[in-house]
């Protein structure tokens, strides 16, 4: 029986209305010893607690996407044969020592943007060895989803340890990894200048001021790429193709849709001109983006792809579609997409040198 399928939500709430009249019915006929009746009860309370609990969490499940199936929800997912498919005053910032991969951690404030927040920051190993001191090295933005937080790529989404695993095994080259925050204040704009709220020009312009002051970091939008999923898939895609002198590459993860959010920016006018898939109808520049999601994610469908893929085809965007066969709208399904999503910013931007 599927997971998210009618028919496993209605047994589930004939189980709790069955829990609850049999509890009504045979609570004061259960006998026995009083330990005896105590434990019948309690048992009898924790089935009537369970099937509704189970109820409220399946239409949640069924609501969000979150797992598609019962192979997502227990991590038993394989997408092996998955195939990628080719497609038409900063300075002044502290860093603090995390206690997670030896990221580091600072909050400062944008002199561009008036935003203020979180940045953690990861250096591979190469960037403290001898060969590489005078290089300069690549920097990939990782950005988040909404509700979340830059803890969220460490707490759920394996970082750094995922990349440093890429990196050992000759998948990636080294990249700085930068985590920063998308909504500043806890407001979500999808990364969109709003009047007294410019996100956009907080992630494209006061975090890479802060990341290059304080890091030897290429010059130049070959040294500068974004990944995230969700509302930072969104932003992956778009930053790219509104700051192609800063970003030469981004990679969406499970996008929210690419014509814009009605519940995040309700003026149409501004929603449009801030999408993706009007942005990449009128673009001029050649940057690439990575475009992935899993064919079960009802909460990013592969038309969102496909249509903005449509729309990119007369552009000079380069653009890579990735659907993986299983999976919803959770960490289990961006973890298999993390590699070849970071193989393939590796392609698109410079090496250290």
């Amino acid at each position: 029986m599927s997971l998210t399928g009618t028919p496993f939500f209605v047994v589930l709430i004939v189980a709790t209305v069955v829990a609850m009249i049999s509890t009504i019915a045979l609570w004061t006929r259960i006998r026995g010893p009083r330990p005896a009746r105590w434990l019948v009860h309690a048992v009898m309370i924790g089935l009537c607690q369970l099937t509704a609990i189970s109820v409220v969490a399946t239409w949640i499940n069924n609501s969000y996407g979150l797992y598609a199936s019962w192979d997502d929800l227990l991590g038993n997912t394989d997408n092996t044969n998955a195939i990628a498919m080719p497609g038409p005053p900063v300075q002044r910032a502290k860093f603090n020592h995390s206690t997670k991969g030896g990221v580091l951690d600072t909050y400062f404030h944008g002199q561009k943007s008036a935003l203020s927040g979180q940045v953690l920051v990861w250096t591979p190993p190469q960037y403290n060895e001898p060969a590489y001191k005078k290089k300069r090295f690549p920097v990939i933005l990782l950005l988040h989803g909404v509700p979340g937080s830059p803890e969220s790529w460490l707490e759920h989404g394996g970082m750094p340890g995922a990349f440093s695993d890429l990196l050992r095994q000759h998948k990636v080259h080294p990249f700085i990894l930068v985590m920063p925050v998308v909504n500043p204040g806890s407001v979500d704009t999808d990364c969109t200048d709003l009047r007294n709220r410019k996100v956009a020009t907080w992630v494209a312009a006061d975090v890479p001021d802060l990341i290059s002051h304080k890091f030897r970091t290429l010059r130049g939008s070959r040294g500068w790429g974004l990944m995230g999923f969700s509302t930072g898939g969104f932003c992956a895609a778009k930053l790219p193709l509104q700051y192609p002198k800063v970003f030469g590459a981004g990679a969406a993860l499970d996008p929210d849709p690419l014509t814009g959010d009605e519940s995040v920016i309700p003026d149409p006018t501004v929603r449009r001109l801030n999408s993706p898939t009007y942005l990449v109808r009128h673009t001029k520049s050649h940057v690439s983006l990575f475009l992935a999601t899993s064919r079960e994610d009802r909460a990013s469908p592969a038309s969102y792809i496909t249509q903005f893929q449509a729309a990119a085809a007369p552009s000079p965007v380069t653009v890579r579609t990735l659907f993986l066969p299983n999976g919803g709208h959770n960490y289990n399904t961006w973890s298999e997409e993390f590699p070849p999503a970071f193989a393939w910013l590796s392609q698109w931007l410079s090496a250290p040198h």
